[in-house]
């Protein structure tokens, strides 16, 4: 890698140069024990108990002020800052005032992660700190870090251009410790999804992303070669005909938190990788998961704040249940002003052109009524709501709706005027699955990319008998936005897709 060194960067390397004469090595070998937190130190600590006498902390050092033979740092680990008490004479006792002089003063930077020994104290200023008994160079940083600044009260300096956050996730974890929160609030989430459905009894399985047919979903995906095989490859685009074929071999439940690809457009709400949990449950239908969905809901929303309402971009959310039920066709009428049951796709397209909603020739009677719905309801739907009984068209995996065969028994549901899940009652009748497959074939001839393949094995697994099932999924990366409040998938993916630095 081609560096350009500014001044800074080069003292640094001196610095570091300067460390190894010393016989000082900056990036050590051996383990150093830690046997306390930042946290512990700033909130358990208690003068009249005198406890946290023999502490070893670790840590990179983000501020420091040295006054003569004492200073004073500040380190940050995980879990929050602590302020750290130098003095000379007893990190150097004796004569040898090297380490001091020459190491802490001169050849230490912030950012740097040192090694502390030594016991909590209270300052004359009332400030919970550690004093030093030993310091220890750890690693020595050769970058210099955007440190936060605030000066009456106002953040400046703040590492806040979205574009660096996201390309150097490690320096944004650092000097942005609100980020780390995030991330531990998305480990929640999944953690409490998974205690959830283990405590119900559902299996946890891993699926292939490596699939030589891309199914479950209809989108376009990312294709790949596998030398060996002569054959191509598709990243999966979703998981659920693998997991279908787990309920057809046995599985009462099963689940999988995992991730998907789709070659497809990028935005504040999509990113072409993205993780999601699906879920399948026998003897069940899509009546029984909306019930599921609003309690799981209800159970994320406390563990992370304590209450089913959520602020969501400038919003209180509610995730309490029963969520509003809403047919998809009934949506149209009620927000866009327009009954289109019955309508054939001339008649779609009449309708399209008169509520000036976008669309193309390759679009059958499914999506077009789904342009119409996104492009009118969508916005209206802030509160948990579900959207249901979608066209045959758009739902190839789903059973014929019980009482009008023309819509099936799927679910989606939205909040903030966003899809949050999709649900089905599955279609188990291999006969009809093959038929729909049939269909979607005809729909890529007529130009629509993202129409399903056939998975004729797929066919053969519902041909020895799936039970009535539910499926589920849900994305995570998207479930993380709403519970933390966040605007942009991006803030809640650690490493998103962007383009190559300096590419186009």
């Amino acid at each position: 890698m081609d560096i350009n060194l500014n001044e800074q960067e080069l003292n640094r390397r001196n610095a570091l140069n300067e460390l190894k004469k010393l016989g000082i090595d900056p990036y050590p070998a051996e383990a150093f024990e830690v046997n306390a937190k930042t946290v512990d130190i700033t909130e358990k600590y208690d003068p009249q108990e005198n406890n946290f006498q023999d502490i070893s902390i670790a840590g990179r050092i983000m501020s420091r002020r040295i006054m003569g033979a004492a200073a004073f740092m500040e380190i940050q680990d995980q879990y929050g800052k602590v302020q750290i008490y130098v003095k000379r004479d007893e990190i150097c006792p004796g004569e040898d005032k090297t380490l001091y002089n020459t190491v802490f003063k001169k050849l230490l930077d912030i950012g740097d992660i040192v090694g502390i020994k030594g016991f909590a104290f209270v300052t004359q200023t009332g400030q919970k700190s550690v004093h030093a008994k030993s310091l220890k160079v750890l690693s020595k940083s050769l970058r210099v870090l955007p440190i936060v600044k605030e000066k009456d009260g106002e953040v400046y300096d703040a590492f806040s251009d979205p574009e660096l956050r996201y390309r150097q996730r490690y320096v944004d974890l650092i000097v942005n410790p609100q980020v780390r929160e995030t991330f531990i609030s998305r480990a929640k989430i999944i953690s409490t999804m998974r205690r959830f459905f283990d405590e119900k009894g559902y299996l946890e399985v891993e699926t292939p992303i490596l699939q030589s047919i891309p199914g479950g979903a209809s989108a376009r995906p990312f294709i790949t070669h596998h030398n060996t095989l002569d054959i191509p490859l598709y990243l999966r685009i979703a998981n659920e005909l693998y997991l279908k074929r787990l309920i057809v071999g046995g599985y009462s439940g099963v689940y999988e938190f995992g991730k998907d690809f789709r070659n497809e457009g990028m935005d504040r709400t999509h990113n072409p990788e993205f993780t999601v949990m699906e879920i399948y449950v026998a003897y069940k239908d899509y009546n029984w998961m909306m019930e599921f969905v609003e309690k799981m809901l209800e159970e994320v929303a406390l563990a992370l704040h304590g209450t089913t309402k959520v602020d969501v971009w400038e919003k209180e959310i509610d995730f309490k249940g029963p969520y509003r039920k809403l047919p998809m066709l009934e949506a149209i009428r009620e927000y866009a002003g327009v009954d289109i049951k019955g309508m054939d796709t001339d008649q779609l397209t009449q309708v399209c052109e008169k509520l000036h909603v976008p669309y193309d020739k390759s679009m059958g009677t499914g999506k077009l009524i789904d342009a119409i719905f996104g492009e009118y309801c969508e916005k209206h739907l802030i509160q948990p709501t579900f959207i249901t009984d979608y066209p045959v068209e758009t739902s190839p995996l789903t059973k014929r709706h019980r009482n009008d065969p023309t819509l099936t028994e799927r679910f989606e549901l939205f909040v903030c005027g966003k899809e949050l899940a999709n649900a089905y009652s599955e279609l188990n009748d291999p006969i009809d699955q093959l038929a729909r497959f049939q269909d979607q074939l005809k729909l890529k001839d007529k130009g629509d990319d993202e129409a399903m393949f056939i998975d004729m094995d797929f066919i053969r697994a519902l041909e020895y008998g799936m039970p009535p099932t539910s499926g589920m999924g849900i994305g995570i990366d998207r479930l993380t936005m709403f519970m933390t409040g966040k605007s942009t998938i991006q803030d809640v993916l650690f490493f998103p897709q962007m383009r190559p630095e300096g590419g186009k």
